[in-house]
């Protein structure tokens, strides 16, 4: 351990922060769980970049947000430390390595996805798909659901998605509106514990300690607020129109940039909850993809860095190639340029949420709060998360349908993945790599 009488490390320039995110961007494995510790371990023991009180309270921050925490919280740090461009280099490096490494898995996908090696080995992750999602249902519902109150929530909202087909939004705004009544008058009942403030381990001085002052370009100026929602909106506006312009507004790049960056605004609770919504749209709505390509585009996610979100460019590169944007001669192509703008519009509010409200929290940072209507929202997360997992279960298990024969292997694999996870404590990469050799010894054995 670092001794705590230490002096404050030496300032950091932009350039050495660049080395950092370039690096966490390529080793940010293990979903946010995993690249939160990692941050926290590099930057507040190790670096002493910011102290632990700092990250908390920007950790508090982005929880709150939609969209994926870790990035938020690189991109929260990258800001405090070196202003707008300290930000945006922080979050773009989080997710670009990640971006460029799935883009690539996918194409091999696509291209040679029917060799019998290949489709066997997919046929042992599908199940342990399912398996990881089953436990992120349980291990976020064994946090966020505290009572009853909270559980009939998650029940409802699985329900409400998975007989009702009610579109992911309105949950989103019907849970957060409950939790806000639930506040005010069971206040208990919806109080939702966030990460301590309490310092309970010294890692010596920081250079943004507990009582640095505020940075000045971290301070809140109406003027700075109103010029970064005119900046952002400027961007999208552009991107947007430069598309309209070149495909036509009823194009399906149009419809992904409009469909994802609905999407970057109900992202609540990761990318297991927000799959659903992007299931709707990505298959049931515009057809870019099937539900088993849904599927693969999961397990293949789990096998990259960066945040797990970005299964989107999965869905895109997809689209794009299933929809031959180009012709039939420049299916990969088509496929890079629709990742391309599903990531963009996908993680452009995500920028806009850290630089515009920054100031405010670090502002508020002796009065951190996780409101009631977060609890109501984490509730219904669950529930969402369990409709996917069933979603899911029902198509691997019942490959032919629900009339056809049940999968045994399959479930075997699920199961053996589950307890993998809950029991042995192995890490979904172990997982994935298990199943998929599992996968590909039916060829042997068949």
């Amino acid at each position: 351990m670092i001794d705590k009488h230490a002096d404050r490390p030496p300032p950091v320039s932009l350039l050495d922060a660049f080395y950092y995110w370039l690096k966490l961007g390529f080793i940010s494995f293990g979903g946010p769980a995993g690249q939160i510790s990692m941050m926290h371990q590099e930057l507040v023991e190790k670096r002493r970049w910011i102290s632990e009180h700092r990250f908390l309270h920007a950790l508090n921050y982005t929880m709150v947000l939609p969209g994926p925490e870790a990035q938020q919280l690189a991109t929260y740090i990258g800001w405090l430390m070196h202003g707008v461009w300290g930000g945006i280099v922080a979050g773009l490096l989080f997710v670009l390595p990640s971006f460029f490494m799935l883009v690539a898995l996918t194409w091999v996908y696509l291209a040679y996805g029917d060799l019998p090696l290949v489709a066997a080995i997919l046929y042992g992750v599908k199940p342990a798909v399912t398996a990881i999602v089953v436990f992120a249902a349980y291990r976020i519902g064994s946090r966020a659901l505290k009572n009853n109150a909270l559980r009939l929530m998650a029940l409802v909202a699985f329900i409400a998605l998975f007989f009702i087909n009610l579109p992911f939004p309105y949950i989103v705004i019907g849970a957060g509106i409950i939790g806000m009544v639930g506040g005010k008058f069971a206040p208990d009942t919806f109080r939702l514990g966030g990460h301590s403030k309490t310092t309970t381990e010294t890692f010596g001085a920081a250079l943004i300690d507990d009582h640095t002052p505020i940075p000045a370009h971290a301070a809140f100026s109406l003027r700075k607020a109103v010029l970064i929602c005119l900046c952002t909106l400027a961007i999208w506006c552009v991107a947007l129109g430069a598309l309209i312009a070149w495909q036509g507004a009823e194009s399906d790049l149009v419809d992904m940039a409009t469909f994802f960056t609905k999407a970057a605004f109900v992202t609540f609770g990761g990318a297991y909850a927000v799959l659903p919504y992007v299931h709707q749209g990505g298959v049931e709505t515009y057809a870019w993809l099937t539900t088993a390509q849904m599927m693969d585009g999961l397990a293949l996610g789990e096998t990259t860095p960066g945040p797990l979100i970005m299964v989107v460019a999965f869905v895109g590169f997809v689209g794009g190639w299933t929809k031959a944007l180009f012709g039939a001669t420049l299916l990969p192509l088509a496929g890079f340029i629709a990742a391309s703008v599903v990531t963009f519009f996908t993680f452009l509010p995500s920028f806009l949420f850290i630089l515009l409200g920054g100031p405010a929290v670090e502002a508020s940072r002796n009065d951190v709060k996780l409101t009631a209507p977060l609890t109501g929202i984490s509730a219904a997360v669950v529930g969402v998360i369990l409709n996917l997992a069933v979603f899911f279960a029902m198509h691997v298990f019942w490959p032919q349908g629900l009339t056809g024969p049940f999968d045994w292997l399959s479930l075997l694999i699920a199961v053996a993945a589950f307890v993998a996870m809950a029991r042995l404590k192995l890490g979904i990469m172990t997982v994935i790599f298990a199943s998929g050799l599992a996968g590909a010894l039916t060829l042997v054995v068949a």
